[in-house]
């Protein structure tokens, strides 16, 4: 009996591996689409430039979040991070155990799945998505490992050459040991030659750095090169569909955590061989320019595969038998980033990107302790000063955001003029917002819920299984949040009184926009420095420490330093930093937080190294603690 199981097995995968194509993955870090076939003169990149003419070329293609590990839950679920509560950079937060990474699916058809190095799905139990998708998952992870030569394989190939560290965290001088010197000298690329955007100032280490980057970008082309010769070497390029994409756009400043174009936009191509050819929207070297975004992929490779979808996957199938028409609108989010909270969202059709700031107060060069090893952060300190810069730089480099922006980025694809005053654009403004309040709602956005309220509202069940199952009511919350920016003092101060602690949080945070508080506002925000809620306090005090004397303020902000749950004194720590020398009360406490941090995640830990949970938070603790020190003693 067993013997003829094991026929069937070997029979089954066979036949599998007859009738599906094998699928593969190659994904470059931080980049944006500054490659040949894109357009960009600059960029030499001879291999990826080659496999476009061979694929179907989008131009629209787009991520789902201007960071990794949320994109890449997003691209493991095929659902949004903001319905399943992994918004969060490295939250922890868990999602539902009968959810399954889409490769699990591919599995149970008899497919071999390999992942090659990232596995950062920014949930809680990762572990087991890691589990349950991948047959290996590892910095060796190759379709040549499968045990069966003729089986099918799904193979990911995560390349981290142009990823930030090497285009701008790492010295110089280990870039150059470790990236530059794969490059021929006729490949290097020329600091007094790169296309300096107009957002950037026009210094030489600006130049140096931009160049550094092409650099990257240019060492992973060989590294896709290798990785399709291989494929052809094993006689697998003619049933193997291959896709090359990034996961956000590139680790320089404006456009990693930035919900711009800049951030957003990325490389996508699809090469599809002869056999097929009948899945391809058209023939090679062709383009489209169909909207696509990351939320999309998990669906369309199950419906390449011809695997049923799961009616949980929010995404929209782009290829295959269930293929759907055309989306009008993709949307995108930013959160809290390592140490750095914010809350934007996006939303793009095919040629207007709007864009909802909920926390204009905080600009978008926002202190970032790991991108600030960069030499390049520093020149945009150094000149940050709307005398020494343009408008278009200053915009960046400016301590607030607009509340609304919008772009025309078919005149105007960086994103340089925000149309959200012209008369002339008020009916786009408005369409485009009422899409963005549409699907805040139908995908019941939990992003709009501090983050300690979140952790305590799903301790026992998933902010998935909660928000999808009609648990968690948003409406009046995303109402309170949509106040920011728009609400006078006294509609913002009402909200100080409500039962919902996120409805008194968004009040808080409204009146941090404002430039000047009433006495009676004042007093109110006094007591909410007593508030139940964490969240509540700590935004109240942040905005006493604005309008009023600071000392109370700083004082109920040091006693939250001292809480139990990491993601509360990150929060706290994180609004001391910006205070600056005016919270010099706290120095004493920062420092205690600072080693009660390092105890739970070493500080010679690399922060490539995905620990979700505490260790991670821990990690963002010490970030503002060390920051804050740092610049006291300055």
């Amino acid at each position: 009996m067993r013997f003829i199981l094991s026929l069937l097995a070997t029979w089954c995968v066979s036949v599998c591996a007859a009738d599906q194509p094998n699928i593969l993955w190659i994904t470059a870090e931080d980049m944006s689409p500054t490659l040949g076939c894109y357009g960009d003169k600059y960029a030499s990149t001879p291999n990826i430039d080659r496999l476009a003419k061979e694929s179907v070329r989008y131009t629209k293609a787009f991520a789902s979040a201007p960071v990794c590990s949320p994109s890449r839950s997003c691209l493991i679920t095929g659902c949004y991070p903001t319905s399943l509560s992994t918004q969060q950079m490295r939250s922890g937060f868990a999602i539902p155990k009968s959810m399954r990474g889409f490769p699990t699916f591919l599995r149970s058809r008899g497919y071999y799945t390999s992942n090659n190095v990232k596995t950062d799905y920014n949930t809680g139990n990762y572990a087991e998505i890691i589990k349950h998708s991948w047959n290996e998952s590892s910095a060796t992870a190759h379709w040549r490992k499968r045990p069966d030569k003729a089986q099918s394989f799904f193979s990911i190939f995560n390349l981290m050459t142009s990823h930030q560290s090497r285009s701008m965290v790492w010295p110089y001088a280990r870039f150059k040991e470790e990236v530059q010197s794969k490059l021929s000298a006729g490949e290097i690329h020329d600091p007094a030659k790169v296309p300096l955007p107009p957002y950037y100032p026009d210094t030489p280490l600006i130049r140096r750095e931009l160049a550094r980057f092409y650099d990257c970008v240019s060492a992973m082309d060989k590294e896709v090169g290798a990785i399709l010769k291989q494929l052809k070497e094993d006689g697998l390029e003619e049933n193997t569909i291959v896709f090359f994409y990034s996961d956000h756009g590139s680790g320089m400043p404006r456009h990693k955590r930035a919900l711009l174009e800049s951030g957003m936009h990325v490389p996508l191509m699809i090469r599809f061989p002869k056999k097929w050819q009948h899945l391809a929207p058209g023939k090679p070297g062709t383009t489209t320019d169909r909207l696509v975004s990351f939320v999309d992929y998990a669906p369309t490779v199950l419906s390449l595969t011809e695997i049923p979808i799961p009616k949980d996957m929010q995404g929209q199938p782009f290829l295959g038998k269930k293929n759907t028409p055309h989306r009008k609108y993709i949307y995108g989010h930013r959160d809290r980033v390592d140490e750095v909270r914010d809350l934007s969202r996006s939303v793009r059709d095919e040629r207007y990107l709007y864009i909802r700031n909920y926390m204009p107060h905080l600009g978008y060069n926002q202190p970032t302790a790991w991108p600030d090893n960069g030499e390049i952060r520093h020149d945009f300190y150094r000149l940050a000063d709307p005398k020494k810069m343009t408008a278009v730089q200053w915009h960046f480099a400016g301590p607030t955001r607009p509340v609304e922006e919008l772009y025309d980025c078919q005149t105007d694809s960086q994103n340089l003029e925000n149309l959200a005053g012209s008369k002339k654009h008020q009916k786009i403004l408005n369409r485009l917002r009422k899409a963005h309040r549409k699907h805040i709602n139908q995908t019941t956005d939990l992003g709009f819920l501090p983050e300690s309220e979140a952790w305590e509202m799903f301790s026992e069940k998933t902010g998935w299984e909660l928000g999808q199952g009609g648990k968690v009511r948003m409406g009046s919350i995303h109402k309170a949040a949509a106040q920011v920016g728009v609400a006078d003092e006294a509609a913002l101060a009402k909200n100080l009184h409500s039962k919902n602690a996120s409805i008194r949080y968004w009040g808080a945070i409204g009146l941090a926009h404002l430039d000047s508080l009433s006495d009676s506002t004042q007093e109110v925000l006094r007591k909410k420095l007593e508030d139940p809620s964490p969240a509540v306090r700590i935004e109240a005090a942040n905005v006493l420490t604005r309008h009023a004397d600071p000392e109370p303020a700083i004082q109920a902000l040091i006693k939250d330093l001292a809480h139990e749950n990491l993601i509360i004194v990150t929060h706290a720590a994180r609004t001391i930093e910006l205070l600056g020398s005016k919270a010099i009360a706290a120095k004493a406490p920062m420092a205690a937080a600072l080693k009660r941090a390092e105890k739970i995640r070493p500080p010679d830990l690399s922060p490539v190294i995905v620990l979700p949970g505490d260790k991670d938070l821990a990690m963002f603790v010490a970030f503002s603690c060390r920051a804050f020190l740092q610049a006291l003693e300055n």
